[in-house]
């Protein structure tokens, strides 16, 4: 453990004027809080927030987020209390030490400890507005914890193996994506680097072996590319410092996953780095370095003209360096590379015991209010969470309105995302869009530097189908919201009437004061929430009248034909399935009495029911019977599928796989580079074909599938 001497001393090398006695007063507070208690190796607790204070000062951070890193532990581990922390060292620290000691308790990872897994989801989504909170309120929070966070990993070894495990899945999940996120990008390597070690070792050790035989067959690659880069320099006349790197073994290895390489076929796997003085020379020794070296297409991104919302800019080129291999060159002034290293923390960082005055710093207020800004309140914790993952934790690209405004938005994003970034009205009115003059799909992923203009159309509305095109949360929520408000009076209508029709079959009369009575006592706030969501199937009637008769419950469903998959029909009652829409088992369905045919099964949202609402009289609320049923129930798939040979057969292959009969297939379309078909397959329920849907769209040679509804047959 480094003396209070040597803290201090760390402190004067950036800060000459801070505030020694109170260091020391709050270095002798905390160990004599912590006097008597142990870490896991064996070491005094002291030790790590001692540490955690010496990687602050590695940031050049503030006497008061110094002194929260001192006393961090205290008042959740040891008998101290905000009270005296704030009568000794002032309400700043107090506010921070009280800051980190709320969230060290929360439960940030995916992993539930609940039995239940919606309360576990609940309580991670109430935790990460928790995190928010505190990001908002003062910053420097999370900076204590993220440097508590590091130690801890870098001391992990003396951990349960389980224990092991559950921090570094955590790290990798939450903690490291955070650090990048804030433009801390060395903590975030080294972070996941540690938890890489945790989680699989094999790997790890496995790519640090090639690296090794490849300095062993190649020579030192980076100092022969070092010196090269410096040669070209000299000889322009430009004065820089170069930095030369191998990437970390797991950038190596998450990047082996995402191409599906091995390691001998990675490029660029070293990185190089050239600080100059001026902005203008940054863009000089780009042109050197193009002039010298071959450039990678689609390889160069410049956050200089287009920096990233944490402050971070630099230039960005891959390049086919020496012996053809692909190397990486960031360029960038000293300053921009003070707030490369310390991201959204160089905001508060010393220098010559004043604040670094650091023009390409951002303000900690700003970056936080773009981070939140886009976190619509909802009471759907699955919404919130896919929000701020998405949101929070993803890659940038920039994009450029056709007036040449600047949108960003998380790699992967797609025209609709683009939409609904600029206004949610243009997302819920988008029909197409244009990528560099081009008309293209609204699932197309966007690449840095393209225009974007969305065509709109009035009376466009969102479509279910938008939510697996779009990739923000942003965009997803708003998509829900829309699709909720246009259901919800569909669904408040066909409650209404499927509640009529449950209560005259036990001779009862529904009223508004019954719909009130039974919507209560289910905890619902009034009939029309009740009748919404009867009409959604996410309440039967069966259950209202239940709970308001209890007497009449066996009177709800008549004796039921065991041939038939179906429940809510009266005996000897013909029934079939609709052709226009092809309801299967798990899906929510209404029966239509048809004149001589008996009733036909619908699902809820057919377009054929439409033409139907002014016919109350002849629907019926039917369920399917629980259980397994048969994969007897036909269902028609379009697909557009790559004009390639043996594709149309792995198509098959793949749906009798999952057990699914091909019953019908004929071709739509045949052109030269696509083919698109109808295939007619039999399934069981819902479940199973949503899972051949899935199975589907994830094959490479399968550009679209959906399930197909045709109204011509309706009956």
């Amino acid at each position: 453990m480094i003396t209070p001497d040597d803290l201090v001393a760390l402190i004067r090398n950036y800060n000459p004027t801070t505030d020694e006695a109170l260091i020391r007063r709050a270095w002798t507070y905390g160990d004599d809080m912590h006097k008597g208690q142990m870490r896991h190796s064996g070491e005094p607790y002291f030790t790590h927030p001692v540490a955690v204070a010496s990687i602050l000062t590695e940031m050049r951070l503030d006497d008061a987020t110094i002194i929260t890193a001192l006393l961090h532990d205290t008042i959740e581990d040891t008998r101290s209390t905000y009270t005296e922390v704030q009568q000794l060292f002032g309400h700043e620290v107090a506010e921070l030490v009280d800051g980190v000691t709320k969230l060290t308790n929360l439960q940030l990872s995916s992993e539930a400890k609940s039995k239940e897994p919606q309360s576990a989801q609940a309580k991670q989504a109430e935790n990460f507005r928790k995190l928010l909170m505190a990001m908002s309120r003062d910053l420097r929070v999370i900076l204590v914890k993220l440097a508590d966070r590091l130690h801890n990993m870098r001391t992990i070894r003396s951990m349960r193996p389980d224990k092991q495990a559950q921090k570094a899945r955590e790290t990798m999940e939450i903690y490291a994506p955070l650090a990048g996120r804030m433009g801390m990008q060395w903590m975030r390597e080294e972070l996941e680097d540690l938890a890489f070690r945790v989680l699989n070792p094999e790997a790890r050790n496995s790519i640090l072996r090639r690296f090794i035989t490849l300095q062993r067959e190649t020579g030192d690659v980076i100092a022969r590319i070092t010196a090269d880069i410096r040669f070209e320099l000299e000889k322009a006349g430009l004065d820089g410092t170069v930095y030369g790197r191998a990437k970390k073994p797991y950038s190596v290895w998450r990047k082996m996953q995402e191409k599906e390489l091995t390691f001998s076929r990675l490029s660029d796997i070293y990185g190089f780095r050239i600080i100059v003085d001026h902005v203008h020379e940054c863009y000089d020794v780009l042109g050197l370095i193009h002039q010298r070296w071959r450039a990678v297409p689609g390889r160069f991104k410049d956050y200089i003209s287009q920096p990233k919302t944490n402050g971070y800019r630099s230039i960005h080129t891959t390049v086919s360096g020496r012996d053809g291999k692909r190397v990486e060159v960031q360029i960038r002034t000293r300053e921009m590379h003070e707030v490369a290293e310390a991201g959204v923390a160089a905001h508060w960082s010393y220098k010559d015991g004043m604040r670094a005055v650091n023009p390409f710093a951002i303000d900690p207020a700003k970056w936080i209010e773009g981070l939140t800004a886009r976190l619509d309140s909802t009471e759907d914790h699955d919404e919130f969470l896919e929000h701020v993952k998405l949101d929070m934790y993803a890659d940038q690209v920039f994009c450029f309105t056709p007036k040449g405004d600047v949108v960003q938005l998380p790699k992967g994003a797609t025209p609709l995302d683009f939409s609904y970034a600029i206004h949610t009205r243009l997302g819920n009115a988008t029909v197409s869009a244009k990528v560099d003059g081009l008309r293209v799909p609204l699932w197309t992923r966007l690449r840095n530097g393209q225009q974007v203009e969305i065509i709109t159309a009035d009376g466009q509305r969102p479509q279910n189908s938008w939510i697996e095109l779009v990739h923000t949360g942003r965009a997803k929520a708003a998509i829900r919201r829309s699709l909720r408000e246009e259901d919800r009076e569909r669904f408040i209508k066909l409650g209404r009437e499927l509640s009529r029709v449950a209560f005259e079959r036990v001779g009862r009369r529904v009223t508004e004061k019954a719909l009130d009575t039974a919507g209560r006592a289910l905890g619902l706030r009034g009939p029309n929430e009740l009748l919404e969501k009867i009409g959604s199937a996410e309440i039967s009637a069966r259950a209202v009248i239940q709970q308001l008769y209890p007497e009449t419950a066996t009177m709800v469903e008549p004796e039921v034909d065991g041939a038939r998959p179906v429940v809510g029909l009266d005996p000897g009652v013909q029934f079939r399935r609709a052709l226009c829409c092809q309801p299967v088992p798990g899906e929510r369905i209404v029966g239509i009495t048809y004149r001589g045919k008996g009733v036909v099964a619908h699902t809820i949202d057919c377009g054929a029911l439409a033409a139907l609402e002014d016919q109350p009289e002849r629907w019926i609320d039917l369920h399917w019977l629980e259980g397994k049923h048969a994969a007897v129930h036909g269902v028609r798939l379009e697909l557009t599928i790559t004009n390639s040979a043996g594709v149309l057969g792995r198509v098959c292959s793949l749906i009798g796989e999952q057990k699914a009969n091909i019953s019908d297939l004929h071709f739509l379309d045949k052109k030269p580079d696509y083919f698109r078909i109808s295939v007619e397959i039999d399934v069981s329920d819902v479940e199973h074909l949503h899972r051949i849907l899935t199975i589907l769209s994830a094959e490479s040679d399968v550009a679209q599938v959906f399930r197909a509804r045709d109204l011509a047959r309706q009956p």
